[in-house]
């Protein structure tokens, strides 16, 4: 965990809940820490390019969180810098949750697990909503995030400046594998047996 990430997440209420519980001591280096963490290194970045889903929070105008799944091809959250993710956002189910919420309050919270290897990441940042056709800022934010190969047309863009990030425990991580992963454990075994 990163200092910005703690600063963020350790409120006052928090803080004092890991006092009367026994954890704060645990986490007070952090408090001193020169590297924010607010910055993907190429570890964050690599996994972020490997992921194929992730879960965002938004919270809405009286407070509730939303919790929605995010899914594509490998790739489709893009690393656009250091500081800076971005996806495009097909029509879905015409709800508009998350664009409502964010049109309030730019705050979102991202997990992404990988469950084959037990890891996940946390992100906190802020969203900047780029309309399709908008400007010519949009059209060079579609053609940044935009995959040739998936056929949808692309109504926004979630420009995404990151905050803060946190490698989270794998401790109760149940392992998942895709169907793609199978079968390429089927070939390496496969493989393994015709040399055996």
């Amino acid at each position: 965990m990163g200092r910005a990430y703690s600063d963020l997440m350790f409120t006052p209420g928090v803080r004092e809940t890991q006092t009367e519980l026994g954890s704060r001591a645990q986490y007070e280096f952090l408090d001193t820490m020169q590297d924010r963490g607010d910055a993907l290194t190429p570890r964050e970045a690599q996994f972020i390019k490997e992921a194929d889903h992730f879960f965002q929070a938004t919270v809405s105008e009286t407070g509730w969180p939303y919790v929605q799944h995010r899914g594509g091809p490998k790739g489709f959250l893009k690393v656009l810098d250091a500081r800076t993710l971005g996806f495009a956002d097909f029509r879905g189910n015409v709800q508009y949750l998350s664009v409502g919420n964010l049109r309030h309050d730019d705050r979102i919270s991202i997990l992404i697990i990988d469950y084959a290897r037990r890891r996940r990441l946390k992100l906190l940042g802020r969203v900047e909503l780029v309309e399709a056709g908008a400007s010519e800022h949009g059209d060079a934010a579609i053609d940044a995030v935009s995959d040739p190969g998936y056929p949808a047309d692309v109504e926004r863009v979630f420009l995404i400046r990151i905050e803060g990030w946190d490698w989270n425990c794998p401790q109760h991580i149940t392992r998942r594998f895709t169907e793609a992963e199978i079968e390429a454990q089927r070939i390496i075994s496969n493989s393994r047996d015709v040399h055996d």
